[in-house]
């Protein structure tokens, strides 16, 4: 059952929506950091939109995301991301295995995130966008 099982708080992950410059114009990804010093395991990753959108209640698919080992203090890119969903609420929900402990955390970044002055360079990615911790 769900109540037994012992979630312990998550520390050293985060999340980043950041844009790159490409040839082909700009491209915006998402990104899930690890900066604790031992690997995370069998890192499952949900993603939603959800909102008010012109007046109308929206909601994207529901996207699953498996990285079987995500290293010590490393980035991995979970997806491209459309700006166009930006308007909506974006929702992260993280599980993964330290040792053989479980951790899960959602982030969610509301549809004002990515106002021009929340936006920052991001060291860990060399990119700049939004990191929520």
């Amino acid at each position: 059952m769900k109540k037994d099982i012992d979630f312990s708080p998550v520390t050293g992950v985060k999340m980043a929506i950041a844009k790159e410059e490409t040839a082909t114009g700009t491209e915006w990804g998402v990104y899930i950091i690890n900066l604790n010093m031992i690997e995370l395991k069998n890192v499952l990753i949900t993603s939603k939109g959800y909102g008010e959108l012109h007046g109308e209640m929206k909601k994207t698919s529901t996207l699953r995301h498996m990285i079987g080992e995500l290293g010590e203090q490393s980035v991995a890119k979970v997806e491209s991301i459309d700006p166009e969903v930006f308007a909506l609420n974006n929702e992260f929900w993280v599980s993964y295995y330290i040792l053989d402990q479980i951790f899960d955390k959602k982030f969610i970044f509301t549809s004002g995130s990515f106002d021009p002055g929340f936006m920052k360079m991001i060291p860990e990615i060399g990119l700049e966008g939004v990191l929520h911790t």
